[in-house]
């Protein structure tokens, strides 16, 4: 066992200054809003399942144009298959469609059995979710919960017809750059440090881990190789079809060629925030000093 001498224990339990990480609305940093995803509060009456999918559009084929992919934390990662109702442009016609209105109807009696108002008030639409924030373009889709084993929380782009749940967070509007900064060791050895825990897994949110996070300006040859290594690591996935993310980062089964990727990438940002010479845990402390004079700037 190792033993090691502290000068000062910290609230994140290492020995550094103590520097106390607050949750705040919205970005330290001039970056892209990160929100939830849509929150459905329906007793499971909008959801369809995998195995539900094809007899539903059998029954039901007008209603094709109204189902959606629907992807939380466990979808994403490991590949499965789900879908909802997504009811937003929907007329009064198409909510009479049979199918539809029963899964309405059993939406609304979830509502209105719950013992909370807000949830209540929701029965009023009931063929909506009760918390919408669909994203109006593709953006990058952040697991809530991902296991600590991984050495990267699994990230990527996400189509914006693809209806992310509350189970995820995600950035509208990012693109390469944020995406490559966001899947690095240097975001992850924040991730680390500040984070919530769930089990054996981060619990990564909005409110402390990406609004805290302090951004460093590149240069424009920096954010364009940033954004080159990014894409690498994409198409280093894609490189694997079959495979689901969870595999894909698992660091027993990991491709070569997304490790590669994924080290090119981590030098780059390295190299932006200087921190190339850095172990993790200095990493850490380093960033804690950035929001520190961030915060009071």
């Amino acid at each position: 066992m190792r033993v090691t001498i502290a000068d000062n224990i910290n609230p994140y339990l290492v020995d550094d200054e103590i520097i106390f990480v607050n949750a705040r609305a919205k970005p330290l940093s001039d970056v892209p809003k990160m929100v939830w995803g849509s929150k459905p509060v329906d007793g499971g009456a909008l959801i369809i399942e995998a195995d539900e999918y094809d007899r539903f559009i059998q029954r039901e084929p007008s209603a094709r144009k109204f189902i959606r992919r629907l992807i939380g934390s466990d979808e994403f990662i490991n590949g499965k298959a789900r879908y909802c109702l997504w009811l937003v442009d929907a007329t009064a016609d198409d909510l009479r469609l049979p199918l539809i209105a029963e899964r309405v109807e059993g939406c609304r009696r979830f509502r209105l059995s719950s013992a909370k108002k807000m949830t209540r008030d929701r029965a009023a639409t009931p063929h909506l979710f009760a918390e919408i924030r669909q994203p109006s373009s593709n953006y990058i889709i952040v697991p809530e919960v991902s296991s600590e084993r991984r050495k990267y929380i699994p990230m990527g782009f996400v189509d914006d017809k693809v209806i992310a749940t509350n189970l995820v967070q995600t950035v509208p509007d990012a693109g390469l750059f944020e995406f490559g900064v966001m899947t690095s060791s240097v975001h992850m050895a924040w991730v680390r440090r500040v984070c919530g825990r769930l089990g054996v897994g981060y619990r990564y949110s909005s409110t402390i881990v990406y609004n805290n996070f302090v951004w460093e300006l590149p240069t424009a040859s920096q954010r364009a190789e940033i954004e080159e290594s990014a894409q690498a690591i994409l198409n280093a996935r894609a490189l694997y079809p079959d495979w689901t993310l969870a595999a894909l980062y698992n660091e027993e089964t990991m491709p070569d060629q997304l490790r590669r990727a994924h080290a090119w990438n981590d030098y780059l940002v390295e190299q932006l925030y200087g921190f190339d010479e850095l172990s993790e845990e200095e990493t850490a402390n380093q960033l804690m000093r950035l929001y520190r004079d961030a915060k009071y700037r």
